[in-house]
């Protein structure tokens, strides 16, 4: 595997705040992704330079020299993997193997990421389950309510939930679940930093994420299922 990570100390992020964030090479991006080229955040403006860097291997470090820098990070910190890209493993496809390199990397780390893997394999499945039980904390983003229910009864690990971008206050799925809304997506005063929720494995509510980013119409189109 080539994947290329950029390990970034203290991150200049307005959303994620100054934590510790990861950006790891495009071709870790599932190609089921509706928001692929459709809408994603990190396909436009400063991150998507850097993103595009990183996968070309002009930024960035070899996959292991990236873990070696994770577990070197103080006891207890909150860091966030993949302000771009997604969890190890081409397309579709998550790596039992590489997973399991970024437990043990995170182990008394506070780290959690979001995937957009399908879970329609029980090595997904299974790769991500393992991850919430042992303290990385892994959040299936689902592209509208009505999947973030289907993922929520899967029982794999807590849910995130792409909104149209009007929708800034929290609602419910259809299933009566209750979704919060992202702080950070909503006020200039709230970062990752100072919040923290979407670390939290066993958390109760879904966390909602208004689209927002220079393709935020493309994105509220397929939350909205259009």
């Amino acid at each position: 595997m080539s994947h290329h990570i950029a390990f970034t100390r203290v991150s200049s992020n307005a959303k994620t705040g100054p934590i510790p964030v990861t950006t790891t090479s495009e071709e870790t991006c599932p190609t089921s992704c509706p928001l692929k080229r459709n809408g994603c955040y990190a396909d436009a403006g400063p991150l998507a330079l850097f993103w595009r860097k990183v996968t070309e291997k002009r930024a960035g470090l070899a996959w292991s020299d990236a873990m070696g820098k994770i577990a070197a990070l103080p006891k207890g910190t909150l860091w966030r993997h993949n302000q771009a890209g997604d969890l190890p493993g081409e397309g579709d496809a998550i790596s039992a193997f590489h997973m399991g390199e970024l437990i043990r990397a995170n182990k008394g780390k506070r780290g959690f990421t979001y995937t957009h893997k399908p879970m329609n394999s029980a090595r997904n499945i299974e790769a991500v389950r393992a991850a919430n039980q042992e303290g990385f904390t892994v959040n299936l983003s689902a592209d509208n309510l009505a999947e973030a229910d289907k993922l929520a009864d899967m029982a794999i690990g807590p849910i995130v939930v792409v909104l149209p971008a009007e929708r800034t206050r929290a609602t419910v799925t259809p299933k009566g679940r209750k979704v919060a809304i992202c702080p950070a997506t909503i006020s200039d005063n709230v970062t990752c930093a100072d919040c923290g929720l979407c670390a939290l494995v066993n958390r109760k509510a879904i966390i909602g994420f208004p689209a927002h980013g220079a393709s935020k119409r493309k994105a509220s189109n397929v939350a909205m299922g259009v």
